[in-house]
Formats: C-alpha cells, structure tokens, sequence
C-alpha cells in the first residue's frame, strides 16, 4: 500500500511538472510574440518606417502589420525542423532549443538601433529577428502540446491539452498588461525613446524561468516507446507526407478561423480603435487586458469539455459562437464606448477559447506517435500563414477599401465555415490510441524490467 501510494504521488508530482513546463514555455513564447504584435498596431512605423509613415501613414500602417506576417512564413520551416528532430530525439530536447532561440532573438529586438539611428537597416534586421522568432514558434507548440498530451490520462487528454493553450491569453495578458503598466507611468515622448524596450528586454528573465522548469520535466512516455519499436528507419518527415498528407492540410484548415479571429484581437483592434475611433491607447491595452481572461478561462473550460462532449463538438460550438458575434462585435466596437470595447472582446473569447482548448489533443489523436511532432507541428504553423499571419493586414486593407468595419466581420465568417467543414471532415477523435503499435516484444520486456527496477 506504502509503495502504491508513493508511487501515485509521484506521478502527480511529475503531471504537475509537465503541466507547468508547458504552460510557461509556451506563456513565454507567446508573450514575446506578442510584444512585437501590439507595438505593430501602435509604435512600428514611427520608429521602422517612419520615412514611410510620413508620406502615407495607411501604407506604412499595413507594412507593419506585413511583419508579423512575415515571421508566419518562417513557422512551417521551423515546424519542419523541429518536428523531425522532435520525433526523432525527442519532445524535451527541442523544446528547450525553441524557447532558448525566441527568448535570444526578442532580447536583441529590444536592442535594435532605429531608422533614425542607422537608416534602412533598422527594418532589415528587425525582419531578421522575426524570421528567428517565427522559425522558434513554428517548432514550440507541437512539442509542448505533445508533452501535455502524451502525459495525460486517456480521459484527461483533453484537460491536460488546454495547458500549453492557455500560453497564449496569459502570454498576451502579460504583454498587454506590461505595456499598459509602461504607458501610464512614463510619457509618450520616453515611452518613443527608450521605454518600449524594456518589455522586450525583460524576456531574459522569463527565459531563464522557463529554462529552469523545462529541465526538470520527464521526457514523453510515449517518445519512449518510440525507442522500442521494430522498424529500423525513422524518417519522420518522408513517413508523414507519404501517409498523412490529409491530416496536416485538414489540421491546417481546422485552425485558421481560430488564428484570424485571435490576432484580431492581439493587433488590429488595438490599431484600429486608437487610430481610427480616437479611442486613447492606455484604456484600449487595459480593456483588452482584461478581456483577455475571458480566452484563458474559455481555453481551459474547452480543454475539459472536450473530454465530455468530444472534440469534434466542443469546436463547433466555439466557431458556431465566433460566426454568429463578428458583425455585432464590429457594432458596438465602432461606438467608441471603452466598456462595450472590452465587452466585445470578451464576448469574441469564449468562442476563441472553446476552439482552442481541445486543439492539443484533436491534432494529437490525429497523426500516428513516430510522426506525431512533425504532423501537428506542420499543420498548425500551416494554419497559422492561412489564418492569423496577414489577418491583420488583410483586415487594414478591407478597412482601407470599403471604409467600413462588417467587410472584416464577414472575412472572419467565411474563414469559420472553412474550419468548421475541415472539423466535420475530421470527425471524433477523443479515444485514439495515442500508443506507438509497432513495438517490439523483447525490447518492451527489457524496457519494463528496467521500469520496474527504477520504481522498486
């Protein structure tokens, strides 16, 4: 009895651990992300572009948001590199390398001379780091979503899944937050000079935190089992695209709805109530700070609905909820009222957390477990270019065209549809078996004499 229960506080123990490896690595990758983002909305073209922003401030304005669209091309790159190395090394290994990576290049952006300072070159650097920041994020989430995953409980997959998610609404609570923090206590005209660096230099201490806990997680008992199967070769890349091309484009097709309606929130509704409502940008970062924990709670809450209601039905519910807001969010936006600002907001992630929470798990039972990494990684940076890379862009130019706010209401919808129809194509995932199948019998008999032993 002694030995049962040791042996069950220490696999709590060790979930504990895994939840918080990958709930502050991905909160770190994110909050560096999103650092850049919402200084896109409203300080890039003064400092990057600011010849350009001088002569055409709409142009320069949809440049700006192109860099984050940039670094979105880099992700399928990065996706492909570390999704090899992470089937074929394992999860633990990369997922360290990717946080190390964003956290360096993030660091040197807040070092980065300006155009005023060394001309041209300021932008052209400044694209060379987010290409750095988009290659890491490519490779981040699958690893992290897959430790979660392949850790939990089969009736928790869901849950356990949520945690790496809810990265993202803290990791933009904590930018949105810092920034805030940095406006009210420092004038624009320091804030412009030397301010907006701090948020970005301050991810060193992040990284170091989130180094700390990374180390310390156990690698996935399901990449263990990798070591024990038959099959000599491991080539997971080639394997993946020759069984399971379907997979990735339907992963990629599920997630763009999410991704565009999620960096609407994240850019251009910052850029668009302050510089075309007139709203003041200090209570537009707080009303979208506090907005934002309605994505973590919802994330969450999807993440543990999943497991009751399944996959399939708790992202239809989520995109059903994004479709049926867009055009009554865009009205009471354009009111100008801060509150019905922040209530919109809040509003829009509900559906943004229901389909997000079971994303880690769905994309998991969807691929086979020696090119699991490499599949959900690939599909989700696919889906990433396919929905939030140019979603701000894209919103600034329809914006810049029609002159009215329901054209970027009516792109969302028709980017919903896509994904639900690629969610209803998928089907039920909840209950694949997550186990490698090929196992060799021997090697499995040396592998839990081994268990055993360490546990005895």
């Amino acid at each position: 009895m002694a030995s049962a229960s040791l042996a069950a506080n220490a696999k709590r123990s060790e979930e504990r651990r895994v939840l918080a490896g990958t709930l502050v690595g991905t909160t770190i990758e994110w909050y560096d992300f999103f650092i850049f983002a919402q200084l896109t909305a409203t300080l890039l073209t003064p400092l990057f572009l600011k010849p350009l922003g001088e002569s055409n401030p709409g142009l320069a304005q949809i440049l700006a948001f192109a860099m984050i669209g940039i670094s979105f091309l880099f992700r399928p790159l990065g996706a492909i590199v570390a999704g090899h190395l992470g089937d074929k090394y394992g999860r633990k290994r990369v997922l360290v390398a990717t946080l190390i990576m964003m956290g360096a290049a993030t660091a040197l952006i807040g070092l980065l001379p300006t155009y005023a300072q060394i001309g041209f070159w300021a932008p052209l650097l400044l694209v060379l780091l987010r290409i750095i920041q988009g290659f890491s994020a490519g490779g981040e989430w699958g690893g992290a979503a897959l430790m979660a995953v392949e850790h939990a409980p089969e009736n928790k997959r869901g849950y356990f899944g949520a945690y790496p998610q809810i990265g993202v609404p803290i990791g933009m609570i904590l930018a949105t937050g810092m920034l805030y923090i940095l406006r009210i206590s420092m004038t624009p005209e320091q804030f412009l000079a030397w301010g907006w660096r701090i948020p970005f230099l301050l991810s060193v201490v992040l990284i170091v935190v989130g180094y700390l806990i990374r180390k310390a997680v156990e690698e996935s008992p399901i990449f263990k089992q990798l070591a024990l199967r038959k099959a000599s070769e491991h080539t997971p890349l080639k394997q993946l695209f020759q069984s399971n091309t379907k997979e990735v484009i339907q992963a990629a097709l599920i997630f763009i709805s999410n991704n565009a309606a999620g960096y609407l929130v994240i850019a251009f509704l910052i850029s668009y109530t302050t510089k075309v409502l007139g709203m003041p940008a200090a209570p537009v970062l707080l009303a979208t700070t506090v907005g934002s924990f309605g994505w973590l709670i919802f994330t969450l809450i999807g993440g543990w609905l999943s497991d009751i209601i399944g996959r399939r039905n708790t992202f239809v519910l989520g995109y059903a909820l994004i479709f049926v807001w867009m055009i009554p969010m865009f009205m009471l936006i354009d009111t100008g009222n801060i509150f019905l600002y922040g209530l919109s907001v809040f509003i829009l992630t509900i559906g943004l957390g229901l389909s997000y929470g079971p994303q880690s798990a769905m994309y998991a039972e969807m691929f086979p477990a020696h090119i699991r990494y490499s599949g959900i990684s690939i599909g989700y940076a696919l889906g990433a270019i396919l929905g939030g890379a140019f979603a701000a862009t894209i919103s600034q130019v329809l914006l810049e065209e029609t002159g009215k706010s329901i054209s970027i209401a009516i792109y969302i919808m028709v980017l919903t549809v896509i994904s639900v129809a690629a969610v209803l194509w998928v089907g039920e995932t909840k209950g694949n078996n997550l186990h490698v199948q090929d196992v060799d019998p021997d090697l499995q008999a040396a592998y839990d004499k081994e268990q055993h032993g360490q546990k005895a």
